[in-house]
Parts: C-alpha cells; structure tokens; sequence
C-alpha cells in the first residue's frame, strides 16, 4: 500500500525524532550539543570570538561611532550579534538587534523601533518614524545612555536602510552623540556599504576560523554542556574534523552532530577519525564533491585508501 504524503511526513518525523532520542539516551545528553542554536547560552568564545568582542567593547568605551564586523558564511555572525547585544548590555548600554536579510525597501525603520523599548506613549505618537527614532536617541543622550544598534546581515540590507545608517553615524547633532552601529557583514558584501560607514569604523573586526586548538575546546565544552563525556571524540577525530571543516563552526557542528548519529547506530563509545571521514565522503552534501584536506591531485603520490562507505543512518531507519 503506498503512502500518502500526510503518512511519509508523519512517518519522517517519528524517525527523526527516535533517532534524536537514541543519540541522547546513548551518550546521555540534556539536549543536543551541535545543534547551532543562537542563544549566548551555546556561544563558544573562541580566539577570533574573544578578540571581536574586546575590541568592540573598547569602541562603547570611547564612544566610537560604528564598528564593522566582517566573517565568511558560517563562521558565527549571528551567533556574536546575539551576544554582543548582551555583552554591551551589561555594559551599561541600550541595545537593539535588527537582521536585515529579507527585508523589504522601507520597513527597515519601523522593524528597528519595534525592538526598541519605546514606552506606550511614544509609539502612538503621530509623527514619522524618523522623529521617533531621534526623539529616543535625544532621551538616551539625556540620560547618558549609549545606544547601541546590532545590525546583522547588513550587505544584506535595503538600499534606504544603508543611506539611512550611514546618516546616523556621520551626523554632527549632539542627539547622536552615545549612539553606536555594530555591523555584521560578509566580506563580498562590504563593497555595498556606503564608504561614510566604512571611513567612519575605527579598527578592523574580522571573525576568522578556528585553529584546531579552538576546535578541540569548542566541542569538550559543547559535549560538557549537555552532561556528555569529553573523551567522546579521540584527538585524532577532532584533528580531522578541524581539517575538513576547514575551522569554520558551522561545518564543525554539522560534522560532529552526523558523527554522533553514525556511532550511536553502530555502537561505538567514541569518534575517531575513520569515522569522521567515512562521515564527510559521504553525510555532507555541500562537501561531497570535495577531496579530502591535504591531498594534491596533481601530485605523484597515490590517494590515501577510501573507507567504507557509511550507511548508519540508513539503517537505522530500515
């Protein structure tokens, strides 16, 4: 009898999430340690991290118009945004986190002020939206509190909404005085960013991959979180990992969650680097077509033997 879409949608997500409760109940997990949420709770504040959140809690202090951050995709944009918005928080300042990626010509202004703690009153006043922006930028200034607007996906951002930033960290009014843009973008994207912003950022924010020291203590501190052992992963699996993933943490996440999956089904007690590989030849669709770190085609020596093929998850469906 052949199944209907409704049945093989409720029949996936039974398997999904079996396969979810066998990973968790093997490795007695909390919850699932690379799972790439963005709550400050997961963030792992590795070397590039650590550098990319003092600097911009230098720019707050003296009162630095704007700061530019600039990361390939997958190295954890968004994941700082989310906790550069707590970090300046505790810092004393007002912040406002706003993606931009999606957003239409024209909404940018009011999605801002709608994260914005704009009392009652304020918000039902009749005037535009601009006023109500430099109405409580004038209050703040009043009250020595800086402003600090967290824009992410900003080479993602409508043509209105960059003029207009720009206007805000180039203008002399005393209203802008404590107001601060922190700016997230890709490198190819910079190029769309109106050169006012770029003269006016002070140092240079750059997010760059993990070394492989970061790797190993970012996946021990992901596996303690969730009540996981450290040794899960040999060193020699983590090395592995480091190289494939090329240090960049969203591969690293996508390629120990699929490792977790193919040793529970197996089981094995812990990762290594066999495993790993046999993983990324095969469970990682963007790297598929990819030769393994290390080995140069053009070279004389021959290429390293190729694993079995990995079929774990498979199995554990059928």
């Amino acid at each position: 009898m052949q199944k209907t879409p409704k049945q093989f949608v409720v029949t996936w997500k039974e398997r999904l999430f079996t396969l979810s409760t066998m990973v968790r109940e093997k490795w007695q997990f909390d919850a699932p340690p690379f799972a790439g949420s963005l709550e400050p709770t997961t963030f792992y504040e590795g070397v590039p991290q650590e550098e990319a959140l003092a600097r911009l809690e230098w720019l707050l202090e003296h009162k630095q118009r704007c700061g530019l951050v600039a990361g390939d995709h997958g190295i954890g944009k968004s994941h700082l945004a989310a906790v550069v918005k707590r970090r300046l928080a505790g810092c004393g300042a007002e912040t406002t986190l706003l993606s931009l990626r999606g957003i239409q010509q024209g909404d940018w202004l009011d999605l801002l002020l709608s994260r914005m703690p704009l009392d009652a009153a304020s918000r039902a006043e009749p005037i535009r939206s601009w006023q109500k922006l430099e109405n409580h930028f004038r209050e703040n200034t009043l009250m020595e509190r800086p402003s600090v607007i967290i824009l992410d996906d900003f080479d993602q951002a409508p043509e209105d909404c960059l003029q207009g930033i720009a206007r805000i960290v180039s203008a002399a009014e005393p209203l802008f005085a404590q107001t601060m843009v922190v700016a997230l973008a890709a490198p190819e994207g910079i190029s769309r960013i109106p050169d006012t912003f770029q003269h006016r950022t002070t140092v240079k924010i750059e997010l760059v991959p993990w070394e492989e020291a970061d790797v190993a203590r970012f996946i021990t501190f992901a596996i303690q979180r969730v009540g996981g052992r450290p040794e899960l992963f040999s060193n020699e699996a983590i090395g592995t990992i480091s190289r494939f993933a090329k240090g960049v943490p969203r591969q690293i996440c996508q390629l120990a969650h699929l490792c977790t999956v193919v040793a529970t089904s197996e089981q094995h007690e812990q990762v290594d680097s066999t495993m790993v590989e046999g993983v990324w030849r095969e469970l990682t669709p963007i790297m598929a077509d990819q030769r393994p770190p290390e080995y140069d085609i053009s070279s004389n020596t021959p290429p390293p033997p190729k694993h079995p093929q990995v079929r774990s998850v498979r199995k554990l469906w059928e």
